[in-house]
């Protein structure tokens, strides 16, 4: 910048209108002084890294791939053993068992009887 005063506020920094609104001026930005920049236009490009912010996409969480509770653990292999299930079947029971425990924090009595249920041969009298 030189010591120019500026052209368009005259060197105050102010500019008005008639309805006696003020505002800094946009030809100094302020200052008073008259810009070097021949374009006329300020650069306002951010270049400090506090500026840049992080991606907005949400952490993805990996979900389990094993049980982790030893009721769970216990079920789960069961149902791997089994041989009366198809492995689609197994593949599906075990994901419900992982599932199951991430919403009630272990495997309840009743859930391990439906499933076991479903993977024990069936006794015919």
């Amino acid at each position: 910048m030189n010591g120019d005063s500026c052209g368009v506020c005259g060197g105050d920094g102010r500019i008005a209108n008639a309805f006696g609104l003020t505002a800094s001026c946009p030809g100094c930005h302020g200052t008073g002084r008259r810009s070097t920049n021949e374009s006329g236009l300020r650069d306002v490009t951010k270049t400090k890294p506090s500026h840049h912010r992080g991606s907005n996409k949400a952490v993805q969480v990996q979900k389990a791939q094993w049980p982790a509770t030893f009721e769970g653990i216990k079920l789960a292999e069961e149902v791997r053993d089994s041989i009366v299930c198809a492995e689609e079947s197994k593949a599906r029971l075990i994901r419900e068992i992982i599932d199951y425990e991430v919403s009630h924090g272990k495997c309840t009595k009743t859930f391990t009887r439906k499933i076991r249920a479903q993977v024990r041969p069936r006794v015919v009298p």
